[in-house]
């Protein structure tokens, strides 16, 4: 188990972060987890400490919005995020993680300036539908991203958000996709040897932290007219979209 203090000033916010996010928060907050503690560990390694302590956010939150979903749009993108971790997880070792985040930030950040360029110049603003086509490649990139550093947020979001959806049905939406995802991704962790015993115990350690967050992210998602929730969700997309850009830009130099 790792035992450097520095390790855990940063991993027990980073969990807390991720919990909000998955309580109700659904905004891709939770994407800042692993370049938090990447500051003093491999970014792949946090992200392997990371899974199994998703995989009971996950829980507390199925349990806490079952019955909210969207069928429909769980059908189009969940075989598609399956097909995106099955790719990434063949690609690994050619995976370069700088490109990841410098590929995810730029179509995060385009979307939301988009968003708010409609809003300025009032365009009428054109609410979604389920589409299979559309919904499928996000799946997949949703899938592809979350597999290397749980990036998965932003590709999903950028579909869901312009569908207007009652934000707890979003949000169940989300908590049902990743899930899934997470639970899938376990399979290709475990055979690459990313979940050893030394970033199991890691999780360990910090899982009790889980369902504090999902708890506090839930409190604040009934405290939230759809509005704010909203704008908060296409906020905090751009930051983590400059965030990604920023992280892989440096990782290229």
């Amino acid at each position: 188990m790792i035992d450097d203090p520095y390790f855990y000033l940063a991993a027990i916010p980073a969990v807390l972060i991720v919990g909000i996010s998955k309580g109700g928060m659904g905004g891709g907050l939770g994407i800042l987890a692993v370049p938090i503690m990447a500051l003093v560990i491999h970014p792949f390694q946090a992200a392997a400490i990371m899974l199994p302590i998703l995989c009971v956010m996950d829980l507390v939150g199925m349990w806490s919005f079952r019955g909210s979903y969207d069928k429909t749009n769980l059908k189009i993108v969940l075989p598609a995020a399956i097909l995106g971790i099955t790719f990434a997880a063949l690609t690994y070792q050619y995976l370069s993680e700088a490109h990841i985040k410098l590929m995810v930030g730029m179509i995060a950040a385009g979307f939301t300036i988009n968003y708010w360029y409609r809003k300025i110049r009032k365009v009428p603003e054109k609410i979604t539908t389920p589409d299979p086509v559309t919904g499928g490649f996000w799946g997949m990139l949703a899938g592809f991203t979350s597999f290397s550093v749980h990036a998965g947020g932003p590709p999903i979001n950028i579909y869901l958000l312009p569908q207007k959806l009652n934000k707890t049905l979003f949000v169940g939406t989300t908590v049902v996709f990743f899930t899934v995802v997470n639970y899938v991704k376990l399979i290709p962790y475990t055979m690459l040897g990313l979940l050893n015993y030394s970033n199991l115990t890691t999780s360990l350690a910090l899982i009790g932290l889980a369902p504090v967050g999902v708890y506090l992210g839930i409190y604040l998602h009934h405290r939230i007219n759809e509005f704010w929730f909203y704008l908060l969700c296409y906020s905090l997309l751009f930051v983590t979209g400059i965030k990604l850009i920023y992280e892989g830009a440096l990782g290229l130099q």
